[in-house]
């Protein structure tokens, strides 16, 4: 089985790991694949380890990854749906802050049992290389979701070992500057166990590890520093670690940054990590559902397409070169090829994508509805019907893998990491590497200095819709909250109408904010509101979150 595709479809075939319940700290599921008699061979601890990559997540992806990561973030909006996250009002009561702290502690549970079966169960035919990456591969599922936890809650408690504590509601939150300190000591350690090379298709590499550390470090230089400051030394280490990926990893930028988003893009070149998704009958859970949510209409899709109310957001638009601010709105076109993979327009163009119009079938040209409000839909992780992918879609189950880390971020890591706390640098690799990804788009090679503002700009426009924006914002606000708080508060996140200068393809477009739509365009973030309450179910099942937090490593 070297496609871990093939794998989890065989897992679920054999047994399949069931969600945890609404309570974090319960035992983990009893139907995971804990069976003395399982982990004999290299396969089977394989096979042990392969849901980690798809199902455990799936709470997560199905709609909190966009609600949480672009949402709150700003990069999109939806105009009925989703408010709380639109409009910066997560509650405890949300639904995506229930499904993703679930998700992400089942991701944790899931991962310790799968070390605790690995060390306990694994029999004398395993090799010595596999049972350390099964191990590894736990460890950097585990510290990824800590990841999430922390950046989305703060303080969260440390738990490597969900047998112990069973249902042990006395367990205290951990500080968020030793929630890092763990992550990245355990993503520094276990990344030696991992393979220069995937072991098989989709699974994690050492330079996956590394370019994590990478993300780690980059971050923690702003944990514990305030005034603007960031550590240089973790500053440093984050530059290390990306060049390590660069310029030693097996991985490569594609072409065409449209490519990435393009069937079949699986396990290409630039993708380090990606959850590895499986169209199949009966496998609810190991599918990607997510396309379901943002696919603008059913002419494009599968007996689903509910997304015709989610779009970029003005602020979003205004981020492109060449889009112009005018009296009256906005106007212009860009050669970022970068919105038109990301987002739709009235006209453009898309012959990967059947549409169903009257009389029959074309190629997708995305609609104009002629009104003062329409939408600029989302196309980034939309691959249209069964028909454009092989017949491996139906209504929610796509087999279209999620992005969690690639090449391209570790570009701007570097740039970002060589910065660090100056207010600008023109050192020649850091501009290099920048414009690798400037000039993947379309766009001439950038000249100037690079500033902070640059560089998160770039960031935003790489990786809109792919979850990630809210945890730049988060990073910022680490050592310097009013410059988020600035960001997020001057963003404009109400409707507007797009408008083609011709229709299709057309050269210009034209953007003027809906007139009657004068609430509810701005959001307010602030200390209090930054970070995601606890949810209300978990706080009344385990009261001591809601007290002070304890240093991880003072109370082991």
């Amino acid at each position: 089985m070297k496609n871990l595709k093939y794998t989890i479809l065989f897992l679920f075939g054999i047994a399949a790991i069931s969600a945890c319940k609404n309570e974090f700290l319960e035992r983990p599921p009893v139907d995971s694949i804990v069976d003395a008699g399982f982990y004999k061979t290299d396969e089977q601890v394989l096979a042990g380890t392969a849901l980690l990559y798809s199902k455990v997540w799936f709470d997560y992806n199905d709609k909190a990854s966009f609600g949480l990561g672009d949402f709150r973030a700003g990069t999109a909006f939806s105009a009925y749906n989703y408010r709380d996250n639109v409009l910066f009002n997560t509650t405890g009561s949300s639904a995506n802050n229930g499904s993703a702290w679930r998700a992400f502690f089942n991701v944790v549970g899931q991962s310790n049992l799968a070390i605790q079966n690995i060390k306990k169960y694994a029999g004398s035919e395993v090799s010595e290389e596999v049972k350390k990456m099964g191990i590894a591969e736990a460890r950097f599922m585990r510290a990824v979701a800590y990841r999430f936890l922390t950046m989305n809650w703060g303080d969260v408690p440390i738990i490597e070992n969900n047998l112990e504590i069973l249902s042990d509601t006395t367990v205290s939150r951990n500080t968020t500057q030793s929630v890092w300190k763990f992550i990245t000591s355990e993503m520094r350690d276990l990344s030696k166990d991992l393979p220069e090379t995937p072991l098989r298709e989709g699974r994690l590499t050492k330079w996956s590890a590394e370019a994590m550390l990478a993300r780690f470090y980059l971050t923690r230089a702003g944990v514990e520093v305030s005034g603007g400051m960031r550590n240089q030394t973790l500053l440093d280490s984050a530059k290390y670690y990306a060049d390590r990926v660069i310029s030693q990893g097996n991985y490569a930028l594609m072409n065409n940054y449209e490519d990435l988003f393009k069937y079949p893009y699986d396990n290409n070149s630039e993708s380090l990590f990606s959850l590895q998704w499986v169209y199949a009958q009966n496998a609810w859970g190991a599918q990607n559902s997510t396309p379901a949510y943002l696919a603008y209409s059913s002419d494009i899709a599968n007996g689903d397409g509910w997304g015709g109310d989610i779009s970029a957001t003005w602020w979003m638009l205004g981020l492109y070169d060449g889009i112009k601010q005018t009296e009256t709105g906005m106007a212009g076109r860009t050669l970022d090829q970068r919105l038109k993979a990301t987002y739709m327009l009235p006209g453009a163009s898309y012959p990967e994508i059947t549409q169903t119009i009257d009389g029959g079938e074309q190629s997708l040209i995305f609609p104009f509805l002629d009104s003062d409000r329409n939408f600029a839909s989302i196309k980034k992780y939309i691959t249209g019907k069964a028909k454009d992918v092989d017949g491996q879609a139906a209504s929610q189950n796509y087999g279209n893998d999620t992005y969690m880390q690639r090449l391209a971020e570790l570009y701007l890591i570097y740039a970002e990491a060589e910065l660090g706390n100056q207010e600008s640098t023109n050192d020649p690799k850091a501009l290099a590497y920048f414009n690798a990804v400037h000039t993947r788009a379309g766009l001439p090679a950038y000249e100037e200095a690079l500033t902070f503002d640059t560089i998160f700009k770039e960031r935003i426009i790489e990786f809109a819709m792919e979850g990630m924006a809210w945890y730049d914002f988060v990073r910022l606000h680490y050592y310097d909250p009013e410059k988020a708080y600035s960001i997020l508060n001057s963003q404009d996140r109400g409707i507007f109408a797009v408008a083609p200068d011709q229709f299709p393809n057309p050269t210009n477009w034209t953007f003027t904010k809906t007139s009657w739509s004068t609430t509810d365009r701005t959001v307010t973030a602030n200390s209090g509101n930054f970070l995601l309450p606890i949810p209300a179910a978990e706080l009344s099942q385990a009261p001591n979150l809601s007290k002070p937090a304890v240093d991880y490593y003072q109370q082991n």
